[in-house]
């Protein structure tokens, strides 16, 4: 078997880091991993809400606004058909949610 030194020496060491980065990409791809379950942890535990979740209950609200104010304008519409006022109105109530939804 032909020993060509200085090749056979740079070969091992090309293996070598070679080897060397595949367990350095294991070795992330496990850090990245037990990180991202502790922070899902630490958010699950502060009980922050997903934004999923977040996203479907303003969708609901959205809807909800829209269809108080249609009932509004019928209100209003069957009371002057009706040619009375009506009961006095109240002040309307500022919304809690921005209309730019």
């Amino acid at each position: 078997m032909n020993n060509r030194g200085p090749n056979r020496v740079l070969d091992e060491f090309a293996k070598l880091f070679t080897d060397t980065a595949g367990a350095a990409q294991g070795v992330r791809r496990e850090i990245e991993t037990v990180a991202r379950t502790q922070v899902e942890r630490l958010l699950n535990q502060l009980d922050i809400v997903q934004r999923e979740e977040f996203d479907a209950v303003r969708e609901m609200a959205v809807r909800a606004r829209t269809e108080n104010e249609e009932l509004k304008r019928r209100i209003a519409a069957l009371e002057a058909k009706l040619g009375g006022a009506g009961p006095e109105q109240p002040s309307p109530i500022p919304s809690p949610i921005p209309p730019t939804l």
